[in-house]
């Protein structure tokens, strides 16, 4: 059973019929689901059932084959990063991704470069409040960075361009349980403030208690749409999560 009844006022997000892949392997099979504004969707699944894809084609890093991708109604297919991170999407993709010899303060720079050197500088110490571990570190290298520090100087480079969507790929991989639980309720605040979020991330159980939403997929189509609270006290949870989605979704 699938629920995806949002009003189209509230719909930011929207996968109208998208297959999308990697040249002739097509990992999104006719996905079709709306995400709200301003609150966090959680994307689930078993392994290869297209969630990181689903990040890549609305970054515009896959082109779709078939259908629409769309962002507040509009027509995003084709568009470049550089006009989606215009449109206000920012991508904080899966692993580190950060140039490792330059300083923390460099790294927040080039995530800014967008923005223009002056914008940038007034928006840096903006952003280092949410982070202040990374505020004691700005002159180090990237690299020596813990695996929790590098994680949040990713998220800070991406908050810096205000982005009015924020995709976010497995971000707590390598970090410690404290260190996750900033994260989520980074992101929880981030979403109170009116920032759309769409993250895929392994750690199901505690994403669910800070997401509003959540979507299951399975060989890259749509199985269940739920609010995140509904499927967390679902006795069938584990099965949901396990390969067992179509029996758990049908249970009453």
């Amino acid at each position: 059973m699938t629920t995806n009844n949002i009003s189209s006022a509230d719909v930011c997000i929207e996968f109208d019929d998208v297959v999308s892949g990697y040249k002739d392997f097509m990992i999104l099979n006719n996905l079709s689901f709306k995400a709200r504004r301003g609150a966090i969707t959680l994307l689930i699944g078993p392994n290869g059932a297209g969630k990181s894809t689903v990040l890549k084609t609305l970054f515009g890093l896959l082109k779709p084959r078939q259908g629409k991708v769309l962002l507040n109604g509009e027509n995003i297919n084709g568009a470049s990063q550089k006009d989606l991170l215009a449109k206000g999407i920012a991508f904080v993709p899966q692993g580190r991704n950060l140039f490792g010899q330059l300083s923390v303060y460099e790294n927040l720079e080039l995530g800014g470069i967008t923005l223009g050197m002056k914008t940038t500088h007034e928006r840096i110490p903006e952003i280092l409040e949410f982070f202040p571990r990374v505020k004691e570190r700005l002159n180090s290298r990237a690299a020596s960075l813990s695996g929790g520090e590098q994680k949040q100087l990713e998220i800070g480079r991406a908050l810096l361009l205000r982005p009015k969507v924020l995709l976010i790929d497995e971000p707590s991989i390598g970090l410690s349980p404290i260190v996750v639980l900033d994260v989520f309720k980074l992101l929880r605040k981030l979403a109170e403030q009116g920032t759309t979020i769409l993250m895929v991330e392994q750690n199901v159980k505690s994403a669910l208690a800070y997401s509003d939403d959540a979507i299951a997929l399975e060989s890259g189509r749509l199985i269940l749409h739920r609010p995140a609270s509904e499927i967390l006290s679902d006795p069938n949870m584990e099965r949901l999560f396990l390969g067992g989605a179509h029996a758990s979704a049908t249970t009453p």
